[in-house]
């Protein structure tokens, strides 16, 4: 997996994908994927593609939450 930098460095995009459960599904010109939850959102203009620097708290939280995910999978083995 690339590091948060890597998927936000050099102006890279950030491309909406779906709607689940109140999040926003986005996917980085990489290819991760990464939810914003709506309830963050507010009143803000959420559009289809937007600069990926301006995700990096949500890219952030998942590539931890993921991280944690696989620690965790691999203590049960």
């Amino acid at each position: 997996m690339l590091s948060m930098k890597e998927m936000v460095k050099n102006n890279k995009q950030v491309t909406f994908i779906f709607f689940k459960e109140g999040e926003l599904w986005y996917r980085t010109e990489d290819g991760f994927e990464f939810p914003v939850p709506v309830a963050d959102v507010g009143n803000a203009t959420m559009m289809a593609q937007d600069k990926a620097l301006l995700f990096m708290r949500y890219i952030r939280k998942h590539i931890t939450m993921l991280e944690h995910a696989r620690s965790e999978a691999s203590a049960m083995v």
